[in-house]
């Protein structure tokens, strides 16, 4: 029995300090890519590129408390994920407001610029989310990051779809739509995160373990 719980202890251990590698990485990945993104998006005046880099910035410090809370408990994974539910929808939120804005103000973005840093993001998140696919089983903390990169990807490939369309039609509301469909994946996305957290968050608690064994 003792051998067992070595096995298992030896195994947690790797398990974590592979989820640390992983999570270190693409920690740096979208800090780089939120910076590039970011100015890209203000100099090509894109509602679109702005809201992923925002995206961006939110994944960055979503990776870092998920490497804060690895060691903890399942109670700790559970706030975690519900933090990164509530950045979700703030960010979310954000672009909404600043679609409102750019729909009053705003003209046409630069096509070119927004596609070539579209793709150059595509392809980063890319290598993000198959690095976290190995370990999207392996608890509610990892399982929300996985949904967060997974994300990426939708908005990045929404990003270049609007790129060629404000290239085809000379037009902002390409940009704006696709800017609009990112702050509603934001916000469905986080009510998702933020429901799996709250049934992590009451499944980890003393009451329910206490109920649950005296149910066994």
């Amino acid at each position: 029995m003792a051998s067992c719980c070595s096995e298992d202890d030896a195994h947690l251990k790797r398990m974590r300090e592979s989820q640390k590698r992983v999570l270190w990485i693409v920690l740096a990945l979208n800090a780089v890519m939120f910076v590039g993104e970011f100015a890209a998006g203000w100099i090509a005046g894109s509602t679109a590129l702005l809201a992923d880099s925002l995206d961006m910035l939110g994944d960055t410090m979503v990776y870092g408390l998920s490497l804060f809370v690895i060691a903890l408990g399942a109670r700790a994974k559970a706030i975690s994920a519900g933090f990164k539910g509530a950045i979700m929808l703030g960010f979310g939120l954000l672009v909404s407001v600043q679609l409102v804005f750019k729909l009053i103000y705003g003209l046409p973005p630069q096509a070119t610029l927004m596609a070539a840093v579209g793709v150059l993001a595509l392809v980063g998140n890319l290598v993000c989310l198959v690095l976290l696919t190995r370990h999207r089983e392996d608890d509610v903390n990892m399982s929300s990051v996985w949904v967060c990169s997974r994300n990426d990807l939708v908005a990045n490939s929404g990003v270049i779809v609007a790129a060629v369309l404000v290239a085809l039609t000379h037009s902002v509301w390409p940009d704006l739509l696709i800017g609009a469909a990112i702050a509603g994946l934001f916000i469905r996305s986080s009510i998702s995160v933020l429901r799996d957290a709250r049934a992590a968050y009451r499944d980890s608690s003393p009451e329910h373990a206490t109920l649950s064994e005296s149910r066994g």
